[in-house]
């Protein structure tokens, strides 16, 4: 019998499905994880979760395996160069974001410990479970996600509205937005991370 999923991940492409299957929900604890999420999901600004997974790998050799001082260090010539690259979404913005961004993170680490600890402070450090019964129930952005974006963008972070910051929200495990029916949904719930 076929197990179901959340019904975002169907009918695209094995990679998307993977993600959902293997990491989307997972708790994450790791800051170099965490800048890689956020790094992408500025990016997706406007467009599909799709597209940008799509161009993950590509990403990930730009932006120095999102390590958070490698990119922080980048110049204006080796950003300029990046957007030339079609693998990566070429909004001279978003792309300037990451550096900016990083640069944030860095002294978000220094005040606070970790970007990690800042998070997870936001929910007590315990993740919100959704028990959603269809896709169309799952919001967009939440109360925590607002306070976050705010805060976030008061500290000098672009790209980071409440959309952004829920999504972050959602592929980070510190909200468990598998819809109920999904196979998913019970197995973060009882701490399982892997499929």
């Amino acid at each position: 019998m076929k197990e179901e999923k959340c019904p975002w991940c169907l009918g695209k492409y094995d990679a998307y499905e993977k993600y959902h299957d293997e990491e989307w929900g997972v708790p994450v604890y790791s800051d170099q994880v965490h800048f890689e999420y956020l790094t992408l999901e500025s990016a997706q600004a406007g467009l599909s979760w799709s597209t940008v997974l799509s161009k993950r790998n590509s990403y990930k050799a730009h932006f120095q395996n999102f390590d958070v001082h490698k990119v922080a260090a980048l110049s204006d010539r080796q950003l300029d160069t990046i957007l030339k690259d079609p693998g990566i979404i070429r909004n001279r913005a978003k792309v300037y974001a990451a550096r900016n961004n990083a640069h944030q993170f860095i002294l978000l680490q220094k005040e606070i410990g970790s970007f990690s600890d800042y998070l997870w402070s936001y929910v007590n450090n315990s993740p919100i479970i959704g028990y959603w019964n269809k896709q169309e129930d799952v919001p967009a952005n939440t109360s925590v996600s607002d306070k976050i974006s705010h805060d976030l963008k008061k500290r000098g972070f672009k790209f980071v509205g409440s959309t952004i910051i829920y999504a972050h929200l959602q592929a980070a495990g510190l909200v468990n937005d598998h819809v109920q029916s999904c196979y998913r949904f019970k197995e973060i719930l009882n701490g399982y991370a892997n499929a």
